[in-house]
This record gives C-alpha cells, sequence and structure tokens, in this order.
C-alpha cells in the first residue's frame, strides 16, 4: 500500500487540537492499514521519527433526515506519537 492512501487527511477536533501539546497527532487512515503501514507512511510523508501508534475504528452512527434514516460511514483513526523532538507543521495559520 502507497504511502498517500494509508495517510487519508488529518483530523480536525477539539481533541486533536488538544493532543498537539503532548506531540501527538491524528490522522484519518486507510481502513485495511494497520499499525506498521501507518508509521511507515508518517515517517515517509513528514521526515520525523514516530514512537507509537494507536488505532481506533470509529463506528457509524444512525442519523435521520425528515423521514429517512440512515447511517455514518465507518472510518479507522490512527494516534500517532512523535519524537520528542521531531514536529507536524500542518495546522499552522498564516498570521498577519
Amino acid at each position: 500500500m502507497n504511502a498517500r492512501t494509508v495517510i487519508i487527511r488529518p483530523v480536525v477536533s477539539e481533541k486533536s487540537y488538544e493532543l498537539l501539546s503532548a506531540n501527538k497527532y491524528t490522522f484519518r487512515v486507510h481502513p485495511d492499514a494497520n499499525k506498521t503501514q501507518v508509521r511507515q507512511a508518517v515517517e515517509e510523508i513528514f521526515r520525523v521519527r514516530v514512537e507509537d501508534v494507536r488505532t481506533v475504528n470509529v463506528r457509524s452512527k444512525p442519523k435521520r433526515r425528515g423521514m429517512t434514516a440512515g447511517r455514518t460511514r465507518e472510518w479507522k483513526k490512527a494516534i500517532v506519537q512523535l519524537h520528542q523532538d521531531d514536529s507536524i507543521e500542518l495546522f499552522e495559520g498564516t498570521g498577519q
């Protein structure tokens, strides 16, 4: 599996921003990717050292819109702990 297909996109949420202070980054990953593939993909794409990878299968939730009922998609999330000297400039704003 290619590194760009393993890492789909970063997760932007309050919890993921809170984890940035602990040098942990959250990504949406391919559902079939394992921890080793996630580690190799992050190291290859961002040129950092990964210390730990934790994965979570996020379950779907029931949703309704009027009379129509359905469910959201299931997806896989990875929380990556980097070496204390490394960081990823993902959420860097353009300050004025």
